[in-house]
């Protein structure tokens, strides 16, 4: 996206303009043109390198040293920072600094050019231009570990999780005990949610180094995703202990405590680790939205004051932002200031857009190939197909329609286990470049890894367990041809409710990233009932509808509707849902664990004047939902 790579465009040009003014000798316009550049760009290596040189330029050799340093501790690949820092300290007479410094300029020195380039670029988020450099290296150099490791590390920064894992393993298999690219493995499954694979890595690391911090947290993090939370609030209690109460880590540590004191119902505890990493590290815009996130904790006047501060602060980093001004949303929303509220949400969404590589035409060719080829016919002359095995339940939709509320009430059923956002059917069709690719064969055997693989979510041994990732809409065709007997429910949401529910969340990682733009939102939600009516057409009956009203209107009728489709008696221990002890660990963790309030149905209607937009984007949709 153009509005990415702008910014720095931006950037570069100001640096340039600074550069030229210095070799013309106009070093105060070239010092205030800097310090333009350090308010939207603090952590950029190579302003600090130019005001250094500025400075020698005006013989401060106090500040020059200073500056040089910032910059190397920014960015320690900048050959001409260390050998003017080694200059400096020399004719300074401080002989320890001086060759300190030369031996940060040599070691650069032994290193292919390019890795130096690339390197350098990619401290300073140019991470485009650095691939580009270590590809084309690599292209003369592939058996270089090191390098294919750099651009692991890239793409891992850019999100292209697949690129990194192939080169990371590639790594892997020329240096098995290559322990630094083992752990980045380790993380790359970690964001591709292969939470048992990474898991593995942990445990490889560990048997090697059993104190190694990293190695500990890669195993608590995998932990968490896998839903095992027992031994994780422990691991990190032990990890806290190691260290100072303040500080980044600190900080990150409580963080991921919380998470899963949230997580496990700990809603008290959550919060007093949230407020901790807070205290611990004055850059935990995350934990500021943590709190916002539990939905049910309320916001004093004076943390409000204190994110407002921080939002505006100008050294404060783009993601840290947006943390802070969906955090700031929810506040201001609890507080009845919708106005304000709804500004906060609006930047939010403006600058998480602006980080999310989403295109809505990759939607629009999904959906149309599903129609295409998922035919009737197509499906009628593969009958019989698949695995038949009846334990998953798949529950599918809009993200925020009340899925999570579903999944709460069924896993209050005795035969019932609720699990999570599982990714492997997502990761299935990936790998199939259409449905027409499967046979009898590869169908049954997709059914049966599905099976095996989802295995290590299910811990209380109940014949019946639930998938609740959303997208999975997407892939009814899939399962029907995979899992034939499994049971499909898609929840629905009134689309205004949905929508700006959506808005007003920020989800983990790059998680539903069409949720950040009004037209994106309402595009995705038209796809989804359009194909989902292709879906009712094709294969009539196989997917239950339940809408989100009716539960709040008629809880047990649509309890007992559910659990029929499902081939399962009715326990009243599913109209109490919200005393049923588990884990959950979507956004409506804590609003599940209690009782159902008509509130959130029309909740919306308190920002309607600012969603003229969303509401003529719908259209029909906005009554066509119940169809």
């Amino acid at each position: 996206m153009d509005s990415i790579h702008t910014p720095h465009l931006e950037r570069d040009r100001l640096l340039q303009q600074a550069q030229d003014l210095r070799l013309a000798a106009r070093l105060p316009e070239a010092l205030a043109t800097l310090e333009r550049l350090e308010r939207d760009f603090p952590r950029f290596s190579r302003l600090h390198e130019e005001r250094g040189q500025c400075f020698l330029e005006l013989r401060n050799v106090s500040a020059a040293v200073g500056t040089f340093i910032q910059a190397v501790n920014l960015n320690p690949t900048l050959p001409n920072s260390w050998h003017a820092l080694e200059q400096l300290f020399r004719h300074a007479g401080d002989a320890a600094a001086a060759a300190t410094a030369a031996e940060r300029l040599a070691m650069l020195g032994q290193l292919p050019a390019e890795v130096v380039q690339a390197s350098s670029l990619m401290a300073d988020g140019d991470l485009d231009p650095a691939a580009g450099i270590l590809r084309h290296y690599l292209d003369r150099d592939p058996h270089n570990v090191g390098v294919q490791r750099l651009l692991a590390r890239i793409c891992l920064d850019q999100g292209n999780w697949p690129e990194a894992e192939h080169r990371l393993q590639r790594v892997l298999q020329l240096a098995a005990d290559f322990a630094p690219a083992r752990l980045d493995y380790g993380l790359v499954l970690l964001q591709q949610q292969k939470h048992r694979q990474a898991r593995d890595q942990a445990k490889h690391l560990l048997n090697v180094d059993p104190t190694n911090r990293e190695y500990r947290k890669l195993y608590g993090a995998a932990c968490l995703g896998l839903g095992d939370y027992a031994p994780v609030v422990d691991l990190y209690s032990g990890l806290l202990a190691e260290i100072p109460a303040t500080g980044r880590e600190a900080a990150e540590l409580r963080l991921w405590r919380g998470n899963a004191l949230k997580t496990i119902g700990r809603t008290e505890d959550a919060v007093a680790d949230y407020r901790a990493a807070i205290r611990a590290h004055p850059d935990a815009a995350v934990a500021w939205y943590s709190l916002a996130n539990l939905k049910v904790h309320r916001f004093s006047p004076s943390d409000v004051a204190e994110m407002r501060d921080a939002e505006a602060c100008s050294k404060t980093p783009p993601m840290d932002r947006v943390y802070l001004c969906f955090a700031l949303g929810k506040a201001l929303e609890d507080a009845g200031d919708y106005a304000a509220a709804w500004s906060y949400y609006a930047r939010g969404n403006a600058l998480k857009r602006t980080h999310c590589a989403y295109r809505p035409e990759d939607l629009d060719r999904t959906c149309h190939q599903q129609q295409e080829i998922g035919t009737a016919a197509f499906f009628q002359t593969r009958s019989g197909w698949g695995s038949n095995y009846d334990s998953p339940i798949f529950i599918v939709g809009m993200p925020r329609s009340g899925s999570t509320l579903v999944e709460q009430i069924l896993a209050s059923h005795s035969a019932i286990e609720g699990t999570s956002e599982l990714a492997e059917l997502g990761q299935y069709a990936t790998e199939l470049t259409s449905l027409g690719d499967l046979n009898p064969e590869s169908a049954r055997q997709l059914g049966r890894r599905y099976l095996e693989e989802t295995q290590i979510y299910r811990t209380m041994g109940r014949p019946y367990f639930i998938d609740k990732m959303p997208n999975n809409f997407l892939h009814v065709g899939l399962i029907q041809l995979i899992l034939p007997q499994a049971k499909i429910i898609d929840v629905r949401r009134e689309p205004m409710a949905c929508c700006f529910g959506n808005l007003k969340q920020l989800f983990g990682s790059n998680n539903q990233p069409f949720t950040y733009d009004v037209q994106e939102v309402t595009h995705y939600t038209r796809c989804y009932l359009k194909l989902m009516r292709h879906w009712d057409s094709v294969l009539p009956g196989r997917v239950l509808r339940v809408h989100y009203e009716d539960l709040i209107d008629d809880l047990e009728g649509s309890v007992r509707r559910i659990l029929q489709y499902c081939g399962l008696p009715f326990e009243p221990g599913c109209l109490s849902f919200y005393q049923t002890p588990r884990s959950v660990r979507t956004a409506s963790s804590q609003q599940v664990r209690e009782p159902l309030s008509r509130d959130s149905l029309d909740h919306w209607r308190h920002f309607e004047q600012w969603l003229a937009p969303l509401k003529d984007a719908l259209g029909d949709a906005r009554f066509s939902y119940r169809e």
